[in-house]
């Protein structure tokens, strides 16, 4: 599937109101550090050439870089991953971010898929993908898949995995689970160590995320 090119915007350093999607991230964070030494200049200056500044998360993180440095590792490795369609794995992720609560996944996944060219249009709906009629059915059982495995318990169906092994084949729902997965880990992260949103997505000028809706009976 092509998709358009990414109108690249980098983050500027302004005053941004930031905006939070549930009460978990709504706590203090942790006292970021200073990031220094060889490795930290080589940190900033990869932040800065990606989303145009250091991110406040970074001085957070770096107070145990081993975590810092594994955790971005394994993203990196997310990120080359491709038997899923992207466009389905902004929305898996943003869905999944939505679910725990994260503003800074939901800020800089919606940042990421405007970079990327992926249609924001629909990025921004889904925080109540529930309501909304721009998606496709395929794009609902994904993230229903992806809230489901967000739940404590998880609560994906039988049903919900065989309708998705049909439609996008096993490697890709693999991926979709795994993906969903990093997102947990990266998003109960942010909201246990009080990282919130730092407007990346204020900072392009992209329209607000649309509220989350909430399924009867879901967390």
């Amino acid at each position: 599937m092509s998709h358009p090119v990414a109108r690249r915007c980098l983050h500027v350093d302004r005053l941004i109101h930031r905006r939070h999607w549930r009460r978990h991230d709504q706590r203090d964070p942790h006292p970021p550090t200073a990031v220094t030494g060889v490795y930290g200049t080589l940190v900033k200056f990869a932040a800065r050439r990606m989303i145009g500044r250091v991110p406040d998360s970074i001085g957070v993180m770096w107070h145990n870089t081993a975590v810092m440095k594994d955790a971005m590792g394994i993203g990196r490795k997310v990120d080359g991953w491709h038997e899923l369609d992207p466009n389905l794995s902004s929305y898996a992720g943003m869905a999944s971010a939505a679910t725990i609560g994260c503003s800074f996944c939901l800020d800089f996944n919606y940042y990421m898929a405007h970079n990327q060219g992926l249609d924001e249009a629909k990025v921004r709906e889904v925080p109540r993908w529930r309501t909304s009629t721009v998606f496709t059915p395929l794009e609902r059982r994904v993230m229903e898949y992806a809230e489901a495995a967000s739940q404590t318990p998880p609560a994906v169906t039988d049903e919900l995995s065989d309708a998705l092994l049909s439609e996008i084949g096993p490697a890709a729902l693999v991926e979709l689970a795994a993906r969903v997965a990093f997102m947990n880990m990266t998003a109960r992260m942010n909201i246990a160590l009080g990282i919130r949103s730092e407007g990346f997505a204020d900072a392009c000028g992209l329209a607000p995320l649309a509220e989350r809706t909430v399924a009867s009976g879901a967390a």
